[in-house]
């Protein structure tokens, strides 16, 4: 299965190269140069992703996470 994932990439001072995601919490990978850093984040992703679905099969909880609350008046 293939997902796409949104990666932010930046330009560290010390020179080496770093990307996050805001669609990956706790994706975070730092490489000397762009491609590097991009397949060290899809192996860091990938790694994250899979685990989450372990996870989710052993309905187990992940904290933190987001649900919409319905409040009625």
């Amino acid at each position: 299965m293939e997902r796409i994932v949104k990666v932010h990439i930046e330009k560290l001072p010390e020179g080496v190269f770093l990307a996050t995601s805001d669609d990956v919490e706790g994706l975070v990978a730092q490489g000397r140069t762009v491609s590097e850093t991009l397949e060290i984040a899809r192996d860091v992703a990938r790694k994250i992703l899979e685990l989450r679905a372990e996870d989710s099969d052993k309905n187990t909880l992940t904290i933190p996470f987001d649900y919409p609350l319905v409040i009625e008046m």
